[in-house]
């Protein structure tokens, strides 16, 4: 779908809630000391992708992919390996299964797409190969010395389940989130000690909390409808 006509099918707090989360933004990329560029354009497209994920547009997944290339770049400048690995190798293709996925399962004939019911059997792989890919992670982490190691291997676990969650159209995707939302504001405060520049992602992270939030409360009115 094209970018532009996407945003018509927004509901008007949709419209409040992305412009607020732009404006958030921006007004801490244009009063921080120092500025980051990468940052500020990761962050408007990360909050851009995440009001169409929360309607259940594909748009959402491609912009995501967008969104976790530009992160990871960022998260490679300060040594935050664990974040450039997570977004560059698991969230980014694990967004364009789920952009197909989702293409493949829409609600009839909207863009919307069709939620899937999770099984007992789906969250028994899930927490399996949250472990193992926790495990995986953790020592690859601690072998690039990555700074703020356990913060850093707590996002891994978030964002896999997020992304696992995803991929199967499950509302619960936006929980996950949630919580690694939670995660990555504690990993960017830590790091705007050391560079304020990166304040602007602080922000970026608030604004993905409300935005996933919302996209939970949604998904459960989508699930609704959908019977």
């Amino acid at each position: 779908m094209h970018l532009f006509k996407s945003f018509s099918v927004l509901t008007k707090f949709e419209r409040f809630l992305w412009i607020t989360s732009m404006i958030v933004i921006a007004l801490s990329f244009i009063l921080a000391p120092a500025k980051d560029f990468l940052s500020l354009a990761a962050s408007l497209i990360g909050v851009t992708a995440l009001i169409f994920v929360a309607k259940g547009m594909v748009m959402g997944q491609i912009l995501t992919v967008v969104f976790a290339v530009f992160y990871g770049l960022i998260s490679f400048y300060f040594r935050y390996f664990g974040e450039m690995i997570t977004y560059l190798f698991m969230t980014s293709p694990m967004a364009i299964l789920a952009a197909i996925e989702w293409y493949k399962n829409p609600y009839k004939d909207t863009d919307e797409v069709k939620i899937r019911e999770i099984t007992s059997r789906h969250i028994l792989t899930m927490l399996t190969l949250s472990i193992i890919v926790t495990g995986l992670f953790y020592l690859i982490l601690k072998s690039l010395n990555t700074t703020n190691l356990f913060f850093s291997t707590i996002s891994i676990t978030t964002s896999f389940i997020a992304s696992y969650l995803t991929y199967l159209r499950s509302p619960y995707y936006a929980l996950a989130y949630a919580a690694n939302d939670i995660v990555l504001i504690i990993l960017w405060v830590m790091a705007s000690i050391s560079y304020i520049g990166y304040i602007p992602m602080i922000f970026c992270f608030v604004m993905f909390l409300f935005n996933d939030i919302y996209g939970f409360i949604n998904w459960k009115k989508m699930k609704l409808r959908q019977g």
